[in-house]
């Protein structure tokens, strides 16, 4: 999907989504964030795709919701909670994505771009990576579910002094907070992403998806993310992948797995 506000690229199992509106710092419009939800459904249902890597176009992330629709789309209690609505599916559909998601972070990340950052399970960025959640200067409250992918993936007091103060954080700090995984010199930055994606892509994707859903049952303690992950980690057992990587393992080789 070439030339679209968000680009859509597959390659070997690696699927990536690029947030491509860079004259406004890929600010996403009230149609983006409801196309972010629809793509996310399209990854769910190809076979193929593996890992999914979220990033910006040009020099920045996201500079979150485009303010411009604000007056018309988002200025009346109704319009408001249907467009908080649009930007919690999206949230949900990274969150909730049964194969890994990866956000690949430069330049500036904040409001909602944050919030899609948020619910990614890895983060990678550059050394000019800026970060903030800008809600008290707007008179807005962010969706509870973004705020539990917020605390979660920055820790309570630093989620509270961000959404607090609406202050900016550095890379290096959003490294030290653990919202970070790691932080990258610019030029090795799309490589070291690659690397990552591709690593991920290579290995036995039902044991990921399997790890995933206990991570978040785990966390939530939810009766049916419980149960799910149960399923789906009791299904590799009788899996072709099972299998492989078994007989790799004697005959000391790399495994090749097919996903079933």
């Amino acid at each position: 999907m070439e030339n679209e506000p968000l680009n859509l690229r597959i390659d070997a199992g690696v699927a990536t989504l690029t947030i491509d509106t860079p004259a406004r710092r890929n600010a996403l419009t009230y149609a983006m964030w409801l196309e972010v939800a629809a793509l996310f459904q399209v990854l769910e249902a190809d076979p193929t795709v593996r890992v999914v890597v979220l990033r910006g176009a040009g020099g920045d992330f996201s500079a979150g919701a485009d303010i411009s629709e604000f007056d018309t789309l988002r200025g009346a209690p109704d319009s408001a909670r249907t467009y908080e609505a649009a930007n919690s599916a999206a949230f949900a559909a990274v969150r909730l994505a049964r194969i890994p998601v990866i956000a690949a972070i430069r330049g500036i990340c904040f409001g909602g771009g944050f919030g899609l950052a948020a619910a990614a399970d890895l983060r990678i960025a550059t050394l000019d990576a800026t970060f903030s959640v800008p809600a008290a200067r707007l008179g807005l409250a962010y969706p509870l579910d973004a705020m539990v992918d917020i605390v979660g993936s920055l820790g309570e007091q630093m989620a509270k002094y961000l959404t607090f103060t609406a202050a900016r954080l550095d890379a290096a700090s959003a490294k030290s907070a653990g919202f970070l995984l790691e932080v990258i010199e610019t030029e090795h930055f799309d490589a070291r992403v690659d690397e990552i994606a591709r690593t991920i892509a290579a290995n036995a994707p039902l044991s990921i998806k399997a790890s995933k859903a206990s991570m978040r049952a785990t966390a939530t303690g939810d009766k049916r993310d419980i149960a799910f992950a149960q399923q789906i980690g009791d299904a590799t057992f009788a899996s072709a992948d099972y299998a492989e990587g078994r007989t790799a393992f004697k005959e000391r080789r790399q495994p090749v797995f097919s996903g079933r």
